[in-house]
């Protein structure tokens, strides 16, 4: 005790020190108290709630914690019950299979009502407890065992009754009895669910006992899966409405399939089976509306099965897809966007999301339509072949071209309705005020051109000129698509698809909730509105104009194949195609009237070719005809300047077989190549076209020259290089007038090499002298000419095969005054060359860097 402390702060220390002292006893009684309840209480399945801090008191530090254990209480107990439950329902089946027979049948009733009164009353007291957990684990073994007295009874009481009629009386009172066992104990998981696993045996396996068919069991079945979805609509435990939805779908979809087959056996049983199927998950649409467009997606397909199983007895075999895509198509009707503004976006659960006037929810109709649209495109594919037939039907050619393969016989027939598919698909999608309808039915309106003649067998003539007429619209839309875009309202970015345009909001008036300005609005509230971009929309007329286009050309090489049958049909599907391909080249725009002129080029070349297999030319011949391509498309390309340069490419290309047709024959293909000089010659007159046209023109040349050496047996390599080296060097000339700066090697040096080196390889295997010496002498002066202009590439080209050609000159005589010489002379000479060498080194070596210095300035 400090009494140094006055009296009065003493007093205050010792008041201070009490109040600790009361506070640390009051938390010390609290803690004593917690920890006697979490000893002595009854175990819960809620953990006690952690102790409170005294108040005031600072919280104690962390310590280490302890080492986290492998699995926790909860989940160690739910496997320890669960193995328990799994081993006493083990020892249940064995003792039914096993011991049941040794004992008497007044032991077997007890023994049986005992265990199973047991496994069914514990429950009761663990739940008390709070022993869930345990509770479900005894109930399930209780159910088990139920199921096992069923199975003991028909045993030992009913050996004789029927099993699948015993099953489902059994199976119903235990579904009742297990409905009313969960419902007493609510906190019971398991019941309930296997009460409606349970109650999906009663009534098919009734009308299997009864020795009902098919159509009686589908009809247990759909009765079933209506009693299923009445749980899930009106019962409220997640793991009943999950049990009841696999129990639906599975049995309710077993009803569809036998409701379908039916309908192709016996209509009436299939239509009633399929409509009540339809009618039930119509329903079921309407309540749930999460599920809604699949559950009407699915009714609309029963109901149309049912209609189209109800008409196609009525109608010819070939009327049957008709039939069932005009079922379709009357269903996709449903689907009309709403045109009230007003009408709430959402609405709850128990209206099943209805819009103002009455009408079906959106889900539902959107649902209906699918299956109407998705009927109506089995019809389309099932519409196909005859399309694929009339396409690439001709080009299945087996005989020569005019032989008439085509024009003697029809193509091959198919049903006549398969062009009523389409008609229908494509009138329907035209009524639709939308770009992706307007395409689709475009696309449609041409596969059922294209069909037609094989569809309805038409004859040779009348298959060619629908063919013909059909690209002509084709190409007459892409050039004016105007009329397609009729009535075609395109929808603004932010809309979709049946989205009604919403009226603006009016503006929130100042100081209310949310409005600018006001308490509580948001920090975005007070910046100014902007639009925000938005990625401009295709036009529509593009698009469409795109697919007829696309149309059109896919048709042309069909129609040209079915021309080659008749030499007139040829001239005049050609004629008339270069005509159609030429005003698009005209007339279009863009990308397609590039296409347009090149694919009009290319036909061009194939009326001249048939124009030459009529007159019966030889193939010579037919290659210098085939040269008026490429001469016209350089004549289009100086005036159509958009279409100039593909359509030149196009021409060249068409040059090419050309120049391989009059291979055979030397003096025409030298001809051909030096009318090919001359036309690319006269296209590098324009300025843009002149340093490619001009150096093709210049090979052009080039290469008739060296055939027609060719074909006059020339030998001699100076008439194969001379007249390259000649332009090379004259060019190379007028480039260094221009440009003083540019290298000799870049001017004269290929030039001189295409002449002087097969010169100087023919000089070395010449034997003859006239050769090498008129190499020298053009190489001394080619020699002179670099030393004097101060060339580099003169120099060294010619000072190399002067200096090779020389050699080659001098070698004989030089081995023959060597093999004269006695033998120890040759190599004094050399060791007096190497002493003079060595003597004078330094000075050589300054002459060497000085010549290779005033050659290295050289241009």
């Amino acid at each position: 005790m400090d009494n140094s402390l006055p009296p009065a702060d003493e007093l205050a220390l010792v008041d201070r020190e009490l109040a600790r002292l009361d506070a640390r006893r009051s938390q010390l009684l609290a803690r004593r108290a917690w920890l006697l309840r979490v000893l002595y209480a009854p175990a819960s399945p809620t953990a006690p709630a952690p102790f409170p801090p005294a108040p005031g008191a600072r919280p104690a530090a962390a310590g280490p914690r302890p080492p986290a254990a492998d699995s926790t209480p909860r989940s160690a107990q739910n496997v320890l019950l669960t193995l328990g439950g799994t081993l006493l329902t083990i020892a249940a089946i064995a003792f039914t299979l096993v011991s049941w027979g040794s004992m008497g049948i007044g032991g077997r009733s007890v023994v049986l009502f005992a265990v199973t009164s047991a496994a069914l009353a514990v429950p009761v007291a663990l739940l008390r407890r709070g022993l869930a957990s345990t509770a479900e684990s005894v109930a399930a073994l209780g159910l088990v065992l139920m199921v096992l007295d069923a199975y003991a009874l028909h045993r030992v009481a009913l050996p004789e009754t029927d099993g699948a009629g015993y099953t489902a009386v059994a199976a119903a009172v235990l579904a009742g009895a297990w409905t009313a066992y969960g419902s007493a104990l609510s906190r019971l998981r398991i019941p309930l669910p296997v009460a409606v696993v349970a109650g999906q045996l009663p009534l098919p396996l009734g009308v299997l006992a009864a020795g009902g068919g098919p159509t009686a069991f589908a009809w247990a079945a759909l009765v079933t899966a209506a009693a299923d979805g009445a749980l899930i609509l009106w019962t409220r435990p997640a793991a009943v409405r999950i049990t009841a939805a696999v129990g639906a779908t599975g049995l309710g979809g077993w009803a569809l399939l036998t409701g379908g087959w039916l309908s192709l056996t016996s209509p009436w049983s299939g239509a009633a089976l399929l409509l009540a199927s339809a009618a039930l998950t119509l329903y079921a649409a309407r309540r749930l509306p999460s599920l809604a467009v699949a559950a009407s997606a699915v009714a609309g397909l029963a109901a149309v099965a049912a209609a189209g199983g109800l008409l196609r007895p009525a109608v010819p075999a070939d009327w049957t897809v008709p039939v069932y895509v005009l079922c379709g198509l009357a269903l996709v009707s449903v689907w009309r966007p709403s045109a009230t503004p007003s009408a709430p976006a959402t609405a709850t659960a128990g209206d099943g999301a209805a819009e103002a006037g009455g009408r079906l929810p959106v889900g539902v109709r959107l649902g209906l339509a699918c299956a109407g649209a998705g009927v109506a495109a089995l019809g389309v594919v099932w519409a196909l072949p005859p399309v694929a037939v009339g396409l690439l039907g001709p080009m299945a050619r087996t005989t020569e071209v005019w032989s008439g393969e085509h024009a003697d016989r029809a193509l091959t027939s198919f049903p006549g309705t398969a062009v009523l598919v389409l008609a229908m698909a494509a009138a329907v999608l035209a009524a639709v005020p939308r770009l992706w309808a307007r395409c689709v039915a475009l696309a449609l309106v041409w596969a059922l051109l294209t069909a037609l003649p094989v569809s309805l067998g038409l004859p040779y003539a009348a298959t060619l000129a629908l063919q013909l007429l059909t690209i002509a619209a084709a190409l007459a839309s892409a050039v004016r698509p105007g009329p397609l875009t009729r009535g075609l309202r395109r929808p603004e970015p932010s809309e979709g698809p049946g989205t009604p345009k919403a009226e603006p909001a009016a503006p929130a008036p100042a100081g209310a909730a949310g409005a600018p300005g006001a308490p509580g609005a948001p920090w975005g509230a007070w910046a100014p509105s902007r639009p925000r971009p938005q990625a401009p929309a295709a036009e529509p007329g593009t698009l469409l104009g795109w697919l007829a286009y696309t149309c059109g050309l896919v048709s042309v090489p069909s129609a040209v194949a079915l021309a080659l049958d008749v030499r007139a049909a040829t001239f005049a599907a050609l004629g008339a195609l270069l005509v159609l391909l030429a005003g698009v080249a005209v007339l279009g725009t863009g990308a397609r009237r590039v296409v347009a002129a090149c694919a009009a080029v290319l036909t061009a070349t194939g009326l001249v070719v048939a124009v030459a297999a009529a007159a019966g030319w030889e193939d010579h011949w037919t290659a210098l005809a085939l040269l008026l391509v490429p001469a016209a498309a350089a004549a289009v390309g100086a005036k159509a300047r958009p279409v100039a340069l593909p359509v030149e490419i196009t021409g060249a290309v068409v040059a090419l077989p050309a120049f391989a047709l009059a291979a055979s024959r030397p003096a025409f293909l030298a001809l051909a190549l030096a009318l090919g000089g001359v036309i690319a010659a006269a296209t590098a007159v324009r300025p843009e076209r002149r340093r490619f046209a001009s150096w093709t023109a210049a090979a052009l040349f080039l290469l008739a020259t060296w055939v027609r050496l060719a074909a006059w047996e020339v030998a001699t390599p100076e008439a194969y290089t001379l007249p390259v080296t000649v332009p090379a060097l004259v060019v190379g000339f007028l480039r260094r007038r221009r440009d003083r700066d540019a290298s000799s090697w870049t001017a004269y040096g290929p030039g001189l090499a295409a002449t002087l080196l097969p010169s100087l390889l023919a000089a070395w295997t010449d034997p003859e002298w006239p050769r090498p010496l008129a190499l020298g002498v053009a190489a001394l002066v080619v020699t002179l000419l670099g030393a004097r202009f101060r060339l580099q590439a003169l120099l060294v080209l010619g000072g190399s095969v002067l200096a090779l050609d020389g050699l080659h000159e001098l070698a004989p005589y030089v081995v023959q005054a060597v093999g004269a010489l006695p033998r120890w002379l040759p190599p004094a000479l050399a060791g007096l060359l190497l002493l003079a060498v060595g003597a004078t080194y330094e000075q050589r070596l300054r002459d060497a860097r000085r010549l290779r210095d005033r050659v290295a300035r050289m241009r």
